[in-house]
């Protein structure tokens, strides 16, 4: 499912860009990663919809960081610090905490679309073995 992130090439400088660009890139990046997920499957759009929502919500993203933060490098853990502690005041339908993890888990998807897609995709694959489990479970 992410073998079109691993067509991308690196480009421009991640580094270059604040947080928030990140992690507002990063947002996008995951919901479209969402969107093909789900895309082939046979269902009114009001029921995509639905269900793409669910898993790019900020407490999904905040449980997707959660399965991967054993796999993440020194690097990969300050991105994630970094957009985490950039987040403020928040949103009030969320808990400060969860919308933090979810602001550097976007950060972190935004960086790695922009410098390292094949290390997202092998991110994303990661997660996507962890869905199928619960699932079987």
């Amino acid at each position: 499912m992410t073998n079109w992130i691993r067509c991308i090439e690196p480009s421009g400088c991640p580094d270059d860009l604040g947080v928030l660009q990140l992690a507002w890139l990063g947002d996008a990046v995951w919901e479209l990663y969402q969107r093909r997920r789900f895309c082939k499957q046979p269902a009114k759009g009001k029921d995509l919809h639905l269900s793409v929502v669910s898993l790019v919500k900020a407490e999904a993203q905040a449980r997707a960081l959660e399965n991967l933060e054993s796999s993440l490098t020194d690097i990969e853990r300050k991105l994630v610090r970094r957009g985490r502690n950039r987040v403020g005041r928040g949103t009030r339908k969320v808990n400060i905490a969860i919308y933090g993890k979810a602001t550097g888990f976007e950060t972190l998807i935004g960086w790695l679309f922009l410098k390292n897609p094949n290390r997202l995709a092998q991110l994303l694959d990661r997660l996507e073995k962890i869905d199928s489990k619960n699932l079987k479970d």
